[in-house]
């Protein structure tokens, strides 16, 4: 049971991240049109031949609700298969699978995935924008009247990601132990990655294993280095039929396994901190295509933090749990190496726009599937494991996807 294989990726398009201060004002209603229609070219494929869609609600700056409605008539297309997907930096895994599921059942033949990440234009006085702005003083927890986080975590401290994630990097360390060195082989590893990759934000900057030690703490053990840095983006992908990926532009990239998890909000209520959601995901994920993590020719691995990568590595299976320091030390991750991961520069350094982060990734398996990742090409490129991570570690997916 599960995907079949008959539906793939044939099309990509995201903008280049940039700081939200410099970034074009769009609204999202614009972005999402734009991005669709470079996708659309990207995979040599037409508006007319879309009849899905999904997109977030999250946001959205037009509409609290019937987006998908609006995003359709704004496109000037009748869809077959609408969704809005709240899933935080997993909503693009979760978007890929959602829309190969879609197709295989037969509701609809081409759907466009797109997460629009830059500011739209905004007035002080526009209400919505003054409840995303407060929300986003305390990251991804609830502010509202009856959250369990606006009464239980935020009053004692407990607020945005950089608190939960050090959370549970201190809990992995009175368990199993910290290397904070062979956490920063990570950025280190990744940033030369990105150093070969002309879109990202730290390209022709590279670090050394000392840079990120010395770089600033932010929430003990985690330093500046080993957090993302918010940038405006966003992306657009295109999932269509199997039969006809085959008459389109690029190799059809085919989406053979995937899985998902959600256990909890906030880490305050998760029964393990260090038992992630990504395991169950991933087990699924794998099991479905009929792979191992062994048989991975590249990993493009959510990386909001370092910890969440190490964290990754264990429950997907490609360690040991609690062996994740030694892989670290063990393995090279930049695309010359013998454990490629994140080939664009992760999130770390190629940049996270939003929601639209996790895209980064699954567009650079797309990219380096169909042989047009450039300088960072790599020769075995027919499998590629993609993680997508969404809140505190709370809800994760993952997908399989496979050269056709």
């Amino acid at each position: 049971m599960g995907l079949q294989g008959k539906a793939a990726l044939v099309g990509a398009a995201q903008y280049k991240p940039e700081k939200y201060a410099t970034a074009p004002q769009m609204f999202h209603l614009e972005q999402i049109s734009d991005l669709t229609l470079k996708a659309l070219d990207d995979a040599g494929m037409e508006l007319s031949e879309v009849d899905g869609l999904i997109t977030t609600g999250a946001y959205f700056h037009e509409a609290s609700s019937f987006v998908p409605a609006m995003v359709g008539e704004y496109l000037g297309v009748q869809l077959n298969f609408a969704e809005v997907i709240d899933l935080g930096g997993a909503s693009s895994v979760g978007m890929v699978w959602r829309a190969a599921a879609a197709i295989e059942m037969g509701m609809c033949d081409t759907v466009v995935c797109v997460i629009p990440a830059r500011m739209a234009p905004y007035s002080e006085h526009d209400d919505h924008v003054a409840e995303v702005m407060k929300s986003s003083r305390f990251g991804g927890h609830s502010t509202r009247y009856g959250a369990p986080e606006a009464e239980l975590d935020l009053p004692y401290g407990h607020m945005a990601q950089n608190t939960g994630y050090a959370m549970i990097a201190q809990r992995y360390a009175s368990i199993y132990g910290y290397d904070p060195a062979a956490l920063a082989r990570i950025c280190v590893d990744q940033r030369f990655n990105a150093c070969h990759n002309p879109d990202a934000m730290f390209y022709g900057k590279p670090i050394t294993v000392d840079d990120v030690l010395n770089s600033r703490m932010v929430a003990e053990p985690l330093r500046v280095l080993e957090i993302v840095l918010p940038a405006a983006g966003g992306g657009a992908m295109i999932v269509t039929r199997a039969d006809r990926a085959k008459n389109t532009r690029h190799r059809p990239v085919s989406i053979v396994g995937a899985g998902e998890h959600v256990h909890s909000k906030s880490p305050t209520y998760a029964a393990d901190m260090l038992k992630t959601p990504i395991g169950p995901a991933s087990q699924r994920a794998f099991q479905m295509a009929g792979v191992k993590p062994s048989d991975m020719h590249m990993a493009q691995i959510y990386d909001c933090y370092t910890i969440t990568v190490m964290l990754t590595l264990e429950d997907a299976g490609f360690c040991a749990k609690g062996k994740g320091l030694d892989f670290l030390r063990e393995h090279d991750f930049t695309f010359k190496g013998n454990f490629p991961m994140n080939t664009h520069g992760g999130q770390l350094s190629f940049g996270q726009s939003g929601s639209a982060g996790g895209m980064t990734q699954v567009i650079e398996a797309i990219h380096q599937i169909q042989g047009r990742a450039g300088a960072r090409q790599l020769g075995r490129n027919d499998l590629a494991y993609v993680s997508g991570t969404g809140g505190v570690m709370s809800e994760q997916g993952a997908l399989i996807l496979r050269g056709a």
